[in-house]
């Protein structure tokens, strides 16, 4: 297993990590991600639902998202492509 990085050396930028690339990073399903937000299940990101039906958004914060899964991708534009081992 490789060491964890040390957060000093890390820029974070509040950029939103997006679901899929989470669900690509963790090995689990978008919907399993988004519905363990939505319950409060997982405390990577948040869930919020809009003013008119049952339609969410989601905000997974890079910062936060590393905080909780230990998952940082330093190239979002590469984001399909094997992330960053942290």
């Amino acid at each position: 297993m490789a060491a964890k990085k040390n957060t000093d050396t890390l820029a974070f930028t509040g950029r939103d990590v997006p679901i899929s690339e989470l669900a690509q990073a963790t090995g689990k399903s978008s919907d399993f991600l988004k519905r363990g937000l939505r319950e409060g299940i997982f405390d990577f990101g948040y869930a919020m639902k809009s003013e008119s039906g049952n339609q969410y958004r989601y905000f997974c914060p890079d910062k936060l998202v590393w905080e909780k899964l230990g998952y940082f991708n330093p190239d979002p534009d590469k984001h399909n492509d094997e992330p960053e081992e942290v």
